[in-house]
């Protein structure tokens, strides 16, 4: 049985793709022109070129496949030019839905966000019931996955066999960009989180993510959705945590949310009209701490088999991943 990934380069790819070799599955990646293939170089994995907006290397790449995991997406923050994660994020899964759909695959397991989920108004951790209140589109990506799930749902209705996964906030080795998630560990490491807000996130050892891809397409009841996370921590937790698996000093002083939309609009203002590049703090960013990003994993623990490895254990592998590659000393 052949199965094709989409974004296996990726963090969450990569790690779906040895959780897959792991079990014996023959694999295809779905590998873009120039794309930095890194975290599949050392792998017995088939590469096949291919772009999500280019339908016909879409349907030449599933050629022979049974399941499909389609990973790929553009997870940032900030874009000099928005359009191009809407390209991939939304237009690239219609396009693989629809060729797997041709194709006549088994199962696809589409790989959305916890940010597509709402939070209770008391407080209490998100569901998959939960539905996104449209005030809480905050950022292009955010929005992106919200219309990519909309689709994949109404192809769920139509009949085509795929179930949804939602990551949280997963951390772990092979996040070579590294993702948003990363880069806050990168950005601890190296000393430069001198300061927190009062909010908080869903941590998950991505290995547990790729584990839940596996056991969804295996397990997954079609169209529904799976919360893939495990510990709801508050940032001052998170950081005394890296604290204690880094030996470095967690931060103590909390800004206030005014002060931190400031500094965002100020960092988003150098990047776009100075350096071009990726700004230091998003306004994306800001606006999402407003909330705590507690979500409820209890869904794909019960149906999935979802595994929950300790927060420390998954930080401290990542902690070490990003150390070992030189991305911190």
């Amino acid at each position: 049985m052949k199965t094709l990934v989409t974004g296996g380069t990726g963090f969450v790819g990569a790690n779906v793709v040895r959780a897959l070799l792991k079990r014996g599955v023959e694999v295809r990646a779905l590998v873009r022109p120039r794309s930095d293939t890194r975290n599949l170089d050392s792998l017995e994995v088939e590469l096949v070129a291919g772009d999500l907006r280019d339908r016909g290397s879409l349907e030449a790449a599933l050629d022979g496949c049974d399941i499909v995991y389609h990973v790929a997406a553009m997870y940032t923050l900030w874009a000099r030019n928005p359009r191009e994660i809407y390209d991939s994020n939304v237009t690239g899964t219609i396009n693989i839905l629809e060729a797997a759909g041709q194709a006549g695959v088994k199962k696809i397991v589409y790989t959305s966000s916890v940010a597509t989920i709402g939070l209770p108004k008391d407080g209490t951790p998100g569901t998959e019931e939960v539905p996104l209140p449209p005030e809480d589109i905050v950022s292009d990506y955010k929005r992106s996955k919200y219309l990519a799930e909309q689709e994949v749902l109404k192809y769920a209705q139509r009949g085509l066999p795929v179930v949804i996964v939602n990551p949280s906030f997963p951390v772990g080795a092979w996040d070579v960009k590294p993702t948003p998630s990363g880069q806050i560990i990168v950005n601890f490491l190296r000393g430069k989180i001198p300061a927190y807000v009062d909010t908080g996130l869903n941590v998950v050892d991505v290995e547990d993510v790729a584990i839940g891809h596996v056991m969804a397409a295996e397990r997954g009841h079609i169209g529904e959705r799976y919360i893939l996370g495990h510990a709801n921590l508050t940032l001052p937790e998170l950081f005394q945590l890296l604290a204690q698996v880094s030996g470095m000093s967690a931060p103590r002083i909390r800004i206030p949310y005014g002060f931190a939309y400031l500094s965002a609009c100020v960092s988003e203002f150098v990047a776009r009209s100075i350096t071009h590049k990726p700004p230091f703090v998003t306004l994306a960013g800001v606006k999402l701490s407003r909330k705590r990003m507690f979500f409820d994993p209890s869904k794909a623990v019960r149906e999935l088999g979802l595994p929950q490895t300790p927060a420390i254990e998954a930080l401290s592998k990542a902690v070490q991943w990003f150390r070992t590659h030189g991305y911190a000393k």
